[in-house]
């Protein structure tokens, strides 16, 4: 594995994709727009997801099947599987588990996510959406303890703040221990901002955008965002877990390397990627059923080296 450090003036000008919290009855929190704060990213004495961690979905608005196929071959993927060729998606849910999890109470427990039930809700709450309606949408979906619930938005569908301070939101419920992910289809509200490098970006260098590797730009930016939100929802599921800076904007496992995807990155470059021969597609992770994906970088919370599978 590659891996890198970032300096503080690179971090200070990159747009970062960082957690905040959010009252609405649970304790979301945020890919945002954020400056870093120069603390350590450190455990802060909470519960994680270790163990069997079960996933849940709801699908809100309308999911072609080949966009649902997308995101949970990428789920699938987490799971290692030796025919998957490296670099590959478990190895990357992999080094989440030995630099985060397994150092922490069920140390000899490998942690792996197991795909449950789906359901598509046809716009029980309308076409605008409010943080408390995510959240309720999750607890309806009765996920077991130690598991996280995914709520995905189609691309017609507003909730609130996506575009304008967040792409995807974590968040969690003390009382049943579990945990979700809100994940947004941003192709045709905000692709610059919540799609990118697969979209030339709203701000800053204007560089071509990369070809993505499943040839949906909304829904291959829903999947690096997923990956974020999934990797600070394992490491800091009640907000006392592992995170950098201050509790009510903290940056996590995977939003502490902002814009972070290969060696060499800074802003405006997602940095060296692999690229697929026959379709141009940038990438740098293999996935279930053939897939690719890109994913983000994830900080070592020892070195305070942001490391990239490739």
């Amino acid at each position: 594995m590659a891996s890198f450090a970032l300096s503080k003036s690179i971090l200070s000008i990159l747009l970062v994709l960082t957690l905040a919290n959010f009252s609405v009855g649970a304790r979301p929190r945020k890919l945002d727009l954020w400056i870093p704060d120069t603390d350590l990213l450190t455990y802060h004495n909470g519960e994680l997801l270790q163990g069997n961690i079960q996933i849940s979905i709801v699908w809100y608005g309308y999911f072609s099947s080949a966009q649902k196929n997308i995101i949970t071959d990428f789920l699938l993927s987490l799971t290692s599987n030796p025919r998957e060729p490296n670099p590959s998606v478990a190895q990357w849910w992999s080094t989440i588990d030995h630099l985060y999890l397994s150092k922490i109470g069920k140390s000899n427990q490998k942690s792996q996510v197991t795909l449950g039930h789906q359901a598509d809700n046809w716009h029980q709450y309308g076409t605008h959406l409010t943080m408390s309606q995510i959240a309720q949408l999750a607890s309806d979906a009765h996920t077991p303890k130690n598991g996280i619930t995914l709520v995905f938005t189609a691309q017609d569908i507003a909730v609130e703040g996506f575009c304008m301070s967040h792409c995807a939101v974590h968040g969690s419920d003390q009382s049943s221990k579990t945990a979700y992910i809100w994940v947004g289809n941003s192709e045709t509200q905000c692709p610059g901002q919540c799609a990118w490098p697969f979209h030339q970006p709203l701000y800053g260098p204007q560089t071509p955008p990369l070809v993505s590797p499943n040839g949906n730009i909304g829904v291959d930016g829903m999947v690096m965002n997923l990956a974020s939100m999934i990797a600070g929802t394992a490491t800091n599921p009640f907000g006392n877990g592992y995170f950098q800076g201050p509790q009510e904007a903290p940056m996590e496992a995977c939003t502490a390397c902002p814009g972070v995807y290969g060696p060499g990155a800074f802003p405006g470059y997602a940095g060296q990627l692999q690229t697929d021969s026959s379709t141009g597609a940038s990438y740098n992770a293999n996935g279930a059923n053939g897939r690719k994906y890109l994913l983000p970088a994830i900080f070592d919370p020892a070195t305070s080296i942001c490391s990239t599978l490739y």
